[in-house]
């Protein structure tokens, strides 16, 4: 290209769109056919902006995997507020989940109410048929788990045939585990069904609205996640400018004017983005695959569920590009590309402050009004995460002024590492400020998040009252007489790991006396009969012996009136199958007169009991009618799997029997899951954090490749330089994480206030978070040593 190849300028510096489209193809030719340092700069964009582009199309592809996995376990679903009575043309669902090495396992029990033909019954989805009595369809996961030595334990909870595997339309996740057990209609009887169904996915509820601090935690925490994407797009699109400037400054020398040179930049810039797009999309199919093979927190997704929504995915399409060409024009809008050279190591410009703090305090009169007042509308939704985005993006411009007026005021004082460091700050501090920006976001944004999730967890912790320490496991045993409570006990007691049993058989006594015509309305008092060690954990005495009796009254109970059941009283203990006292046909008993008042105590499950309290020895709990046999068991820490063998033991009493683990506090599934979510979101974020830092420090490395080997040819040593990258890319970082604690602290206080919340400061995750600044620091400055040590060699001022 001559000088009288140039186009002409066109009056005002405005182009055509064929001009521009002309210019735009330039810089692409130039982007592809610039030589090796070209192809360098482009793939460097190209690997920046195609990481960015992958995570985003990560998080586009959330929704549609969140509703594809819960369109297929509303499939499934046998849970409805329309009660289905039994009928031929129903099936008896009983839900026999069950837990196993903190492994949670779905599964249902199922028998046809009738004598439909098998063939002909609805089966779950993902399954071929209805299951026969004594067959068993299982999950993929499951199987491999029962297949397995691990799960060698497991296969004794489980007296089926595999008949065969559940389709993926079935699950939620591949990693799921999940069982359809067909039974005969005596054992389903026997274990009592859940739901009578005649189709599957009978969820008629509607999704219920979301507490307003777990969704304001759910907007906040992705904008943290999302933003340092945006940036480190915007950053990667900048990759090499220096050498690009000296280019554009070569094509002023043959003609071109600013604005056709910042056209070509912009294609340059474009072309690099659109590989971008391209790499990223690559990136993203892969990534697909390995989630697809990835369990976290009991989270799992299908390959084909991790796609974006297409409006999403053009979005991102037209988006990156957009982003990389402005970010491009902004950058050259403060050089000067003149035909002899580039000017930028002059004195530049200071850099103004007044909009850089216009941002935060815009975010922050948003997120004022919503103070005490935040209820989840969609209105106020876009509010807080307009607030939140122009708080943190508001924190984040003001760290090139901060740093730039920082570094100005380092002299010439220090150790030769630390002057070079920072005369190079001097010179390019706004380079150094955007490689750091993404962290400053992140530990802003992930600071106010702590604050607001250490408020939310302490409001949505709830005490159960449970006492882990007296009790680890407690089960409700299905008994259909005294005996069968009893024996249960003693079944429990014999199961290796288990130390000592609470059994505690309860059930009701009624007055002898009364209306026949109406015995519902015949006067009741709950019986409870233990042994004197199971007693202690229930009530409080001070002695017991078999065949004593006592009373615990109840706190409504003023001490006016009578009632029925007294010391030296006689009770009736016979009730019909509809659990009515039967008053025709008593069977009666005598209170001891030696029955003795004390006080009632909670058990190890928090509750409290009333009544009548019996030994054995003063009522044999086999002339008990309807018992309900509570089994309160203490395992032994140092069995392994003990818990294991009881729950091995409950399915023996019945395939739904659910042993539960006492904990003295317990959190909503909704709280888990965002928790776990938002971990996943920030795992992803930090890795794209640390590759943003390394890249850019690479690409200014190679960009200094001539100064490093002049250095290293007036006698430099490599511990030197060395100290100097590390020096280099701390100072940033410290500032940084200096301007991102306060505004961190100022958004996590607002985010308080909006749900009413005394502020909090979560010093440990703010040291967390210093220290995940200083690892990056050090991570960055131990990948960036080895191509250092490769550029300080004198050959490096070779030319041609």
């Amino acid at each position: 290209m001559t000088g009288q190849d140039a186009p002409p300028a066109e009056p005002g510096g405005r182009a055509s769109t064929a001009r521009w489209a002309a210019d735009l193809a330039m810089g692409a030719r130039f982007a592809v056919n610039g030589g090796r340092e070209s192809w360098a700069r482009t793939v460097m964009t190209a690997v920046g902006v195609g990481l960015g582009v992958a995570l985003l199309l990560l998080a586009a592809s959330i929704p549609t995997a969140h509703a594809l996995r819960g369109e297929r376990t509303d499939a499934r679903s046998v849970y409805s507020f329309s009660v289905l009575k039994p009928r031929p043309d129903t099936i008896g669902v009983g839900d026999a989940g069950t837990t196993y090495r903190d492994r949670d396992i779905g599964g249902f029990i199922l028998a046809p109410d009738g004598d439909r033909n098998r063939d002909a019954l609805p089966a779950p989805p993902g399954v071929d048929r209805f299951p026969a009595p004594g067959e068993m369809w299982v999950s993929p996961a499951l199987k491999r788990l029962l297949d397995s030595d691990e799960g060698e334990l497991l296969r004794e909870r489980f007296p089926y045939r595999t008949a065969g595997v559940i389709g993926d339309s079935g699950l939620a996740g591949p990693a799921e585990f999940l069982y359809y057990a067909g039974v005969s209609q005596k054992t389903l009887e026997r274990v009592g069904a859940s739901y009578h169904i005649d189709h599957w996915g009978n969820g008629d509820h509607g999704d219920e609205p979301l507490n307003p601090a777990l969704l304001l935690l759910i907007i906040v925490g992705c904008v943290v996640l999302l933003l340092p994407v945006l940036i480190f797009i915007a950053t990667a699109a900048r990759f090499g400018g220096e050498r690009r400037d000296r280019r554009l400054a070569a094509l002023r020398l043959v003609g071109a004017d600013v604005h056709m040179t910042r056209r070509i930049a912009a294609g340059e810039s474009l072309f690099g983005a659109l590989l971008g797009l391209t790499v990223g999309t690559g990136l993203f199919l892969l990534a697909r695959e390995v989630i697809g093979g990835v369990t976290l927190w009991d989270i799992s997704f299908f390959t084909s569920d991790i796609r974006p929504s297409l409006p999403l995915a053009l979005a991102i399409a037209v988006a990156v590009p957009a982003l990389a060409v402005v970010v491009t024009l902004v950058a050259l809008r403060g050089i000067a590309i003149e035909p002899l050279g580039v000017v930028r190591n002059a004195t530049p410009k200071r850099r103004r402050l007044w909009w850089r703090l216009l941002m935060p305090l815009l975010g922050m009169g948003l997120l004022l009004p919503l103070a005490s007042s935040f209820e989840g509308s969609s209105r106020q939704a876009y509010q807080a995460a307009a607030g939140a985005v122009l708080l943190l993006i508001g924190t984040t411009a003001l760290l090139p002024w901060v740093v730039e007026a920082v570094v100005e005021r380092f002299g010439g004082k220090g150790s030769v590492p630390w002057q070079l460091a920072t005369r190079r700050l001097q010179l390019s501090s706004g380079t150094a400020a955007r490689a750091v920006s993404g962290i400053t976001i992140a530990v802003a944004g992930a600071l106010a998040l702590q604050m607001l999730f250490a408020s939310v967890e302490a409001e949505d912790t709830r005490s159960t009252g449970q006492d882990p320490n007296r009790a680890q496991l407690m089960t409700n045993v299905p008994v259909a007489d005294g005996t069968q409570a009893r024996d249960a006990f003693e079944r429990y007691r014999a199961t290796k790991g288990v130390t000592s049993v609470l059994g505690v058989t309860e059930d009701y006594v009624s007055a002898t006396h009364g209306d026949k015509a109406d015995p519902s309305a015949v006067s009741e008092e709950a019986l409870t009969v233990a042994d004197c060690p199971s007693l202690r954990e229930v009530i409080r005495l001070t002695s017991c012996e078999n065949g004593d009796v006592f009373f615990v009254e109840s706190p409504d109970f003023d001490g006016s009136g009578d009632t029925f059941a007294h010391p030296g009283a006689q009770v009736n203990l016979a009730y019909d199958d509809e659990g009515i006292p039967d008053l025709d046909h008593q069977k009666l008993w005598t209170i001891p007169r030696s029955a003795q008042v004390v006080k009632s105590r909670k058990d190890p499950t928090g509750q409290e009991r009333t009544g009548i309290f019996a030994t054995p020895g003063a009522l044999d709990i086999a002339d008990l009618a309807d018992p309900k046999a509570t089994a309160m068991i203490r395992v032994d820490p140092k069995v392994p799997d003990a818990t294991e063998y009881v729950r091995n033991t409950s399915v023996e009493f019945s395939p739904s029997l659910y042993v539960m683990r006492l904990s003295s506090t317990k959190q909503s599934d909704e709280f888990t899951a965002i928790r776990r979510g938002l971990f996943i979101g920030a795992t992803a974020t930090l890795l794209l954090i640390g590759a943003s830092m390394i890249v850019t420090t690479l690409e200014q490395l190679r960009e200094r490749k001539r100064l490093l080997s002049v250095l290293v040819a007036f006698g430099t040593r490599r511990t030197t330089l060395s100290w100097s990258v590390l020096w280099q890319t701390a100072v940033p970082v410290v500032l940084g994480l200096a301007l991102s604690v306060a505004g961190g602290l100022a958004l996590g206080m607002l985010l308080l206030k909006m749900v009413g919340q005394p502020l909090t400061v979560d010093w440990a995750g703010l040291g967390a978070m210093t220290g995940i600044g200083a690892g990056v620091i050090l991570l960055v400055t131990l990948v960036s040593l080895p191509p250092l040590w490769r550029m300080m060699r004198p050959e490096g001022l070779r030319t041609e």
